[in-house]
């Protein structure tokens, strides 16, 4: 996506919570930076929209949300809902992971990713 269609205010976001990831964020990109899992690219902090996903393979179109525990609350689910509706009607699937899952099974995690990418690429 080139960067003069991200007003700079977002990249200037999307920019700096680059530099403050979770541990949760950071296990995973290491885990998938570099095209490490399964070849597939993917791009972390990416503006899509008027959002900034946690991790995103524009390939396969595919979105990878890392949750704390702040999105139990029950305003935090209404704004991730429709976050979710935003991207599935752009064409994206949505992986949504407790920040637990990625600390404790990042095995599980990435296997979950290379399906859902195996089946997108079957459709």
């Amino acid at each position: 996506m080139p960067h003069n269609l991200i007003p700079s205010r977002q990249r200037g976001n999307a920019k700096s919570m680059r530099t403050a990831m979770t541990e949760a964020e950071l296990k995973l990109w290491n885990s998938v930076r570099a095209h490490r899992l399964m070849d597939l690219g993917f791009r972390r902090q990416f503006p899509i929209g008027h959002y900034i996903v946690d991790f995103a393979c524009p390939a396969h179109k595919i979105i990878v949300e890392l949750d704390g525990a702040q999105h139990n609350d029950r305003d935090a689910q209404r704004y991730d809902f429709a976050r979710t509706m935003f991207f599935e009607k752009s064409g994206w699937k949505v992986l949504r992971f407790a920040n637990d899952d990625a600390l404790n099974d990042m095995t599980g995690v990435c296997q979950h990713i290379i399906i859902t990418t195996n089946e997108r690429s079957i459709q």
